[in-house]
Order: C-alpha cells, then sequence, then structure tokens
C-alpha cells in the first residue's frame, strides 16, 4: 500500500469519486426530469446533491487513515474541498 501513498492520487480520486458518485445518484433514483424542473428555482437542492457527492470520499478517508497512508487520504480531503466549497456557494 506504500506505493499509492501520494497525494497527487488521492487529489486525483478526491475530484473524480464525487461526480461519478453524484451522476450514479441522479441516475438511480431517476432526478433528471426533477433537476431540469428545479434548475431556475431551488439552490437547495444543489447543494445537498453537492453534499451527498462528498460522503464516499469521508469513507474513503477513514478507511486510508486506519491503514496509515496519510498522504493519499489527505490528498483525498484536498479533493473534496472544491465540492464542499461548491456546495456553500450553491447554498447562499
Amino acid at each position: 500500500m506504500e506505493r499509492f501513498d501520494k497525494l497527487w492520487i488521492g487529489i486525483l480520486i478526491g475530484l473524480l469519486l464525487p461526480a461519478a458518485f453524484g451522476i450514479g445518484y441522479i441516475e438511480t433514483m431517476h432526478l433528471w426530469t426533477a433537476l431540469e424542473t428545479l434548475r431556475y428555482g431551488v439552490s437547495g437542492v444543489w447543494s445537498k446533491l453537492l453534499l451527498v457527492s462528498v460522503f464516499p470520499n469521508l469513507a474513503l478517508v477513514f478507511l486510508f487513515y486506519t491503514t496509515e497512508t496519510w498522504r493519499l487520504s489527505k490528498g483525498i480531503l484536498i479533493g473534496a474541498l472544491p465540492y464542499m466549497i461548491a456546495s456553500i456557494i450553491v447554498s447562499l
């Protein structure tokens, strides 16, 4: 596990996993039409969707902290920050 303990791998995972999870969540729950109708009105839906998409990152951070791959878990947190910041900005 030591060879995967790199900051850039964590950042890449942290940026790609929430996007994939968010699209999968929308697809599974059939939310495309609901999001199209709410495009101009409710910003709370988008902020909650952004926060839900970050949950897999938090699970991975916990997993990698228990295996003591510190750089990888730091990178995942850094990669999750743009989604968290976007969620706060959208909710304002």
